[in-house]
């Protein structure tokens, strides 16, 4: 898909005005300003076919150093929070089967996203919730040494738990929402 698939737009506008505007993660901007994030929207919607467009990307990392992570957009399937979970689970068994533990991780966001104990109405699910269901591939090297140049990257869920309480359900709601024009 070409990088002017709406998706991939809403996805940006996303990244730009949540993730990076709200500081959810700090080390997004750099990534995003230097245009290293390849975005892939996934239109097939069986497990199988998504399985391997995954593990397709995982290699497409491996032979471009450049490209520092995917985001895998998935609008025509897996709305369904627990599917999407399923999916999840099955795809990072399946990156530990292909040889990629401790290459890559996956970093999961949904437009349902809930956190397990966590109730429903909660603005802190914002902090995960995308315009669309979503793997996020990631470096785990660069992650790490990301990692170290952060004070207490520990507490950045803590941190992004309290501004998004402080910000409020309605605001969240509308940020998201805004992704979509």
């Amino acid at each position: 898909m070409p990088d002017t698939h709406p998706c991939i737009d809403h996805t940006k506008k996303w990244l730009s005005d949540v993730i990076i505007g709200h500081g959810f993660c700090p080390f997004a901007k750099r990534e995003y300003d230097l245009g290293r994030i390849h975005y892939a929207v996934i239109e097939v919607s069986d497990t199988q076919s998504q399985l391997e467009q995954i593990i397709a990307h995982c290699s497409a990392l491996d032979n471009d150093a450049e490209r520092e992570t995917s985001l895998l957009i998935f609008p025509t399937a897996l709305s369904d929070f627990e599917e999407y979970l399923d999916l999840l689970e099955i795809a990072n068994a399946l990156l530990s089967d292909q040889g990629y533990e401790g290459i890559y991780q996956l970093a999961s966001f949904h437009p349902d996203y809930c956190f397990d104990g966590v109730s429903p109405d909660d603005p802190s699910h914002y902090t995960n919730r995308s315009p669309y269901p979503m793997l996020h591939i990631l470096r785990e090297a660069s992650v790490e040494a990301v990692l170290k140049t952060h004070p207490n990257p520990e507490i950045i869920p803590e941190r992004n738990i309290q501004l998004t309480q402080e910000l409020g359900l309605k605001i969240m709601q509308d940020a998201l929402a805004a992704c979509y024009k």
